[in-house]
């Protein structure tokens, strides 16, 4: 890894649009959904920091962050076994004065002590929902080199097809930028516009005494998210500079782009987008390599360590210890850790959770539009 940044330190939001995807936090968050066969969302941002050399790294969760903890560990396997800094993972109401929060400014406002203990001069913020490999070093030299306050990453693209059928609630805002000669002018909460958008990633750099003078009036104030409460209503004070990505990402909105993006994997071009550049860190399971038993057909399909396939996938993503027994046929899946899939059975886009045993001439069949979700540890 490159050496320390210790210009800034880096605060990612696990729980962050947890209610995207209801059916996959049941029993986990937003960083820990698993994806491309072997990683889980919070490698990628907590990868991308450390290949920038953030060695100081905070995960604010929420709740549902057991099987996140398991994930971290110590933080070895990023290199953040540290004296100093390192991992440092903040669960609710670990101060005797924190609060329930609901956004990020709220989640902020309980850091506060710490955030003032620090050294480093400016603060890196994230989400989990994207897969990315982001260079952080680069843009905060771009915040510094513009002068800016506040510098928010964002790529062009059509916002998805469920955003502009959506309904929004508190909980689940998304952000699109009106920038004007790289100074964002307006932040437009869960637009509804068709084309091209400046869509936010939810990536911030921002100077870390500015922050915590926000969040301490924010929070004075009773006011829990950062962009509606912190952000939009000082855009006219604040030189807010937007920091255009234009590399590959999968974002992760529902279900359905859950689905989609693993899917997109299957493609080279996307793969090698995704994986060519910075490695990508997670926690490492010992397993014998993939085994294809005499007669099994396999085709267009991202197989992890410890698979046992002896019958048929075409295009499919096959988590770690994932079983397809003989004369099963399996197209256009996302299967997850440990899931079995008895012989004969027949199953089409579909997405199992975590040791799930799709039973013996079992027919399963999901779409394109509508693939079928099964929870962890069921049998059907």
């Amino acid at each position: 890894m490159v050496n320390s940044n210790k210009k800034a330190l880096g605060i990612i939001f696990p729980n962050s649009y947890d209610n995207w995807v209801p059916e996959l936090v049941n029993v986990r968050l937003m960083a820990s959904i698993p994806f491309a066969s072997r990683y889980r969302m919070i490698d990628f941002v907590l990868s991308s920091m450390a290949n920038s050399g953030i060695d100081n790294i905070s995960v604010i969760v929420k709740k549902n962050y057991h099987s996140l903890m398991d994930h971290l560990g110590s933080g070895r396997e990023w290199d953040l076994v540290r004296k100093n800094g390192g991992l440092n993972i903040f669960p609710p109401f670990m101060e005797s004065d924190s609060r329930a929060y609901l956004g990020r400014a709220g989640a902020l406002a309980n850091t506060l002590d710490f955030l003032r203990s620090q050294k480093e001069k400016y603060v890196v913020m994230t989400d989990s929902n994207i897969a990315v490999d982001f260079d952080f070093t680069a843009m905060i030299n771009a915040h510094i080199e513009s002068g800016a306050d506040v510098t928010v990453a964002y790529n062009e693209q059509e916002l998805p097809a469920n955003f502009l059928y959506h309904e929004a609630n508190d909980r689940d805002h998304y952000y699109t930028l009106n920038i004007n000669n790289g100074r964002v002018e307006k932040i437009l909460i869960n637009a509804k516009d068709k084309g091209v958008q400046n869509f936010s990633m939810n990536m911030y750099v921002i100077d870390r005494e500015l922050l915590i003078n926000l969040i301490n009036e924010a929070s004075l104030r009773g006011n829990e998210y950062f962009e509606r409460d912190v952000l939009i209503p000082q855009l006219s004070k604040l030189n807010v500079q937007a920091y255009k990505y234009d590399g590959y990402l999968a974002r992760i909105t529902g279900m359905k782009s859950y689905f989609d993006e693993n899917m997109k994997l299957l493609d080279d071009y996307n793969i090698d987008a995704l994986f060519d550049g910075n490695p990508i860190y997670t926690k490492i399971r010992d397993d014998n390599p993939t085994r294809y038993i005499d007669g099994a057909k396999v085709k267009n399909t991202m197989a992890a360590d410890g698979c046992v396939i002896e019958g048929e996938v075409e295009n499919c993503v096959l988590f770690r210890g994932v079983k397809i027994a003989k004369g099963a046929v399996v197209k256009n899946c996302v299967l997850m850790q440990d899931t079995v899939v008895e012989a004969g059975a027949n199953v089409e886009y579909t997405i199992t959770d975590k040791n799930v045993v799709i039973s013996a001439g079992k027919e399963l069949k999901g779409n394109d539009s509508f693939p079928v979700y099964i929870p962890k540890f069921h049998k059907v």
